[in-house]
């Protein structure tokens, strides 16, 4: 007898938990190299203090020192970041119990130490063999890349896309834009939970293609429309009640979030409301660690990073937006960020 496809949990933490490990070991073994536990075992600094000393680029350094933080290694007091006992103990060159001899091995043998080494140091994603290429910030991509991209997009939204699709506060809207859709994993879910609801999903051209394919999968042929754009340069499709962005927000610096949100804006009518789902730094941006190292994630791969719920406030309201709030969607680690077009 063969099983059809089973429906997805809204909750997939043990699997984000699997996958996340691999930057618990890179962060430390990373900090350890930079002199990370070696600055902040003799004294509190601030991160812009900290990077001069260590000379590292300070917004990445940031991003290691929340992953850092997570896993109770460093703490931030005061504005100012200092390593915890076990740290001071085990970590600090100069201690007695030093486990750095045993750490060194694995900078060679653990490709993405070496990919954090040069983020560090620079600033900037490198463009390494582990990396690639973001391909849709040069607005055009390859099918075969894109049917990756949509094919890893789509394994890794199944639960927090059955997730935000069963909010309450869906229901009554009537017309939803899903921007930057990816595989189109949340219009379908959307789709398929509220029948009344006119679904669009918009992205590149090839990565609406792909698109269609699981549209068409999922029967929904007929009930979500194709919109190919570039978010960026073209104008976008108008008379939608709600703008969702998942997992795009993480992908661009504050600037570039900016030129979004106020596109949103400009194509939303009044009342029409922005929905972002994402991993949400701590307000003190010191964790948690499924935060912490998606931002490892995004440094290493992408112009962004996670943010918190005030840093995503700032960025909507500068666009004119207002009652922005968030809360957890209910499956996983994701939580679903609103606000309105007055």
């Amino acid at each position: 007898m063969t099983m059809g496809p089973l429906p997805p949990t809204q909750d997939d933490r043990a699997i984000w938990d699997i996958w996340q490990s691999q930057f618990t070991l890179p962060a430390v073994t990373c900090a350890d190299e930079l002199g990370v536990f070696a600055a902040l075992g003799n004294t509190a600094l601030t991160t812009d203090e900290l990077a001069a000393q260590i000379t590292v680029d300070a917004r990445a350094l940031g991003l290691l020192l929340a992953a850092l933080a997570s896993r109770g290694l460093v703490e931030l007091r005061g504005g100012r970041w200092s390593a915890t006992p076990p740290a001071r103990t085990w970590l600090h060159p100069q201690a007695a119990g030093y486990w750095g001899p045993f750490l060194y091995r694995f900078r060679e043998t653990i490709p993405l130490h070496e990919v954090l080494i040069a983020a560090m140091r620079t600033g900037k994603r490198p463009e390494t063999r582990f990396t690639g290429v973001a391909e849709w910030e040069r607005g055009t991509m390859d099918q075969a890349v894109a049917r990756r991209i949509a094919d890893f997009m789509h394994a890794h939204s199944l639960a927090p896309a059955a997730a935000v699709a069963a909010q309450a506060e869906f229901a009554s809207i009537p017309s939803f834009l899903d921007v930057g859709c990816g595989s189109g994993v949340y219009g379908i879910a959307m789709a398929a939970a509220h029948p009344h609801m006119q679904v669009t999903v918009m992205d590149l051209k090839e990565m609406t293609a792909e698109a269609a394919r699981y549209v068409d999968a999922a029967g929904l042929t007929g009930r979500v429309a194709l919109a190919p754009a570039n978010m960026f340069e073209d104008a976008w499709p108008t008379g939608h009640h709600a703008h969702f962005f998942a997992n795009i927000f993480h992908d661009w610096s504050e600037e570039t979030n900016a030129l979004i949100a106020a596109k949103s804006f400009a194509a939303l009518p009044s009342g029409g409301r922005i929905f972002l789902s994402e991993i949400l730094m701590d307000d003190a941006l010191d964790g948690p660690w499924q935060a912490a190292s998606f931002s490892l994630m995004m440094l290493t791969g992408t112009l962004g990073k996670q943010y918190s719920l005030p840093q995503l406030a700032e960025i909507l309201e500068g666009a004119g937006f207002t009652n922005v709030r968030a809360a957890r969607s209910g499956g996983g680690y994701y939580s679903l960020v609103s606000a309105t077009k007055p």
